[in-house]
């Protein structure tokens, strides 16, 4: 049997403009925060393409550096647990989202591109292939309805060249 751990956020939105000006225009200022107990409150828009404020995060900007940010965790608990020592991590993500006419939409794919520097050189091909033991245990990942491909590359850190 497994725990079960529950998760608040508060969301806050108020209009800016006055009701009857909002009325008319059928169109809502897009910006809102998010309240989580104990954290900084985060400012959220709809992105750019959606008439949003592109200068803050974005829903589909939050869905991704989580699935980015929890496939990471999970791969260095992986590596832990294979005593691989993790230099650093680095990732650029891409996620295609694709929109319909009807306004609807949905996450086509996710691509993570981790660059990753090892300690040992002998564990450079066990570390490769452990990103897909980390995507099976991800949070996210698991619960995404799209594909999470990975394409990881992985090095040692090269210290006799130094």
């Amino acid at each position: 049997m497994g725990f079960q751990h529950q998760f608040t956020a508060t969301l806050q939105w108020t209009s800016q403009d006055n009701l009857s000006s909002v009325s008319s225009t059928k169109t809502y200022p897009k910006t809102h925060q998010i309240l989580i107990e104990g954290k900084s409150i985060l400012e959220v828009s709809a992105a750019k393409a959606f008439k949003g404020d592109p200068s803050l995060y974005n829903p589909e900007d939050l869905l991704l550096s989580s699935l980015v940010s929890c496939h990471m965790m999970s791969y260095l608990y992986i590596c832990s647990k294979h005593n691989i020592t993790v230099l650093s991590y680095t990732d650029t993500a891409i996620a295609l989202l694709e929109t319909s006419a009807n306004g609807s939409g949905r996450f086509l794919k996710v691509e993570l591109n981790p660059i990753v520097v090892i300690a040992d050189k002998n564990k450079v091909d066990l570390a490769s292939a452990l990103h897909e033991e980390a995507n099976k245990l991800c949070f996210i990942a698991n619960s995404c309805n799209f594909p999470v491909l990975h394409y990881p590359t992985c090095r040692a850190n090269d210290l006799e060249s130094r």
